[in-house]
């Protein structure tokens, strides 16, 4: 084969500072107009609730809700929102679109107060059970999703981001597990089984997908080639307001780390305080953890022969 005519692999751009950035675009706003505003910038994605607690960055987490497409519970995602929203006299997320899950964590008080409401499409808040044991409740909240924007969306073809609060808090093999999917769900696949109980990954575009814990930002790097902006040209030139390298306007703080999860890779970067080219990371061996964001960097570059997960603090987190 003439290695002249292979193609390099493609640069994955990455913007995930749009995601907290302030806009005018929300669901209360006219749907057309919401849309046009997507298409011209801002980014357009889903957001599920798991269940953890979202008293920490709560201010991030309605920015989140406020701007997203459709919301949904995976199943005792809905306690969560409750008790930091209607529990408390607070209106903000009524607003749910569905309640996915075997329903088996769905508090009563919460199920009650949520069946009372409705959706942002004036109909009532659905609440979905789903037995099988052989997917997860984020899985079945993801399917959710997925399928409602194939329905909404036919023949466009354009790719819906998931935004997943909860993510990678509480017990270990939750946490795990989440890292898991994240190699499911953003090869396009979703937590189902077919008739012989494999896992069933659907065909179709499927948007990226971002684990927001609170205080931290995951998501996967497939391998390849990888852009991620970190801050906009104006944050980065912006000289008030700087503490530990930060700069005013920043979303992210410093810390990084990128985890060779599933296998060994090898891996090169550009704009980290210590940059590594073509080193090898695997557990067992080394992991790049604690890095750094340099000031001056819009733009960190990483190249990865395999799948690697990218986490960032979020400014204001304590370590970040």
């Amino acid at each position: 084969m003439d290695t002249a005519s292979i193609s390099p692999p493609p640069t994955h751009d990455w913007h995930p500072a749009e995601l907290f950035e302030p806009r005018q675009a929300s669901r209360t706003d006219d749907s057309h107009d919401v849309d046009n505003k997507r298409r011209a910038g801002a980014p357009r994605y889903a957001i599920i609730i798991l269940n953890q607690p979202l008293a920490d960055n709560l201010d991030r987490v309605k920015h989140l809700w406020d701007h997203a497409c459709i919301r949904v519970a995976a199943d005792g995602g809905a306690n969560r929102l409750y008790h930091v929203g209607g529990q408390r006299g607070d209106a903000f997320f009524d607003a749910l679109d569905a309640i996915v899950g075997d329903l088996d964590s769905l508090a009563a008080d919460a199920r009650r107060y949520y069946e009372a409401r409705r959706g942002p499409d004036g109909q009532p808040t659905r609440i979905l059970r789903d037995p099988d044991q052989e997917s997860t409740d984020f899985g079945k909240a993801v399917a959710y999703v997925r399928a409602w924007h194939r329905e909404q969306h036919k023949g466009d073809g354009a790719p819906l981001d998931l935004v997943v609060v909860g993510g990678l808090g509480g017990r270990v093999d939750q946490a795990l597990s989440l890292i898991h999917h994240l190699h499911l769900f953003q090869a396009g696949g979703d937590d189902r089984r077919d008739g012989e109980g494999r896992t069933a990954r659907e065909a179709g575009p499927s948007g990226r997908v971002y684990l927001f814990s609170g205080d931290s930002l995951t998501f996967l790097l497939r391998a390849g080639r990888h852009r991620i902006r970190v801050r906009s040209p104006a944050d980065a030139e912006d000289g008030g307001g700087e503490k530990s390298g930060e700069k005013s306007g920043d979303v992210f703080g410093k810390h990084v780390g990128i985890l060779p999860v599933g296998e060994p890779s090898r891996v090169t970067t550009r704009g980290l305080e210590w940059d590594v080219t073509d080193w090898e990371t695997r557990f067992g061996g080394r992991v790049s953890t604690s890095n750094h964001i340099l000031p001056e960097t819009e733009v960190v570059e990483v190249e990865t022969t395999k799948d690697v997960v990218w986490t960032m603090a979020l400014r204001g987190v304590e370590g970040s």
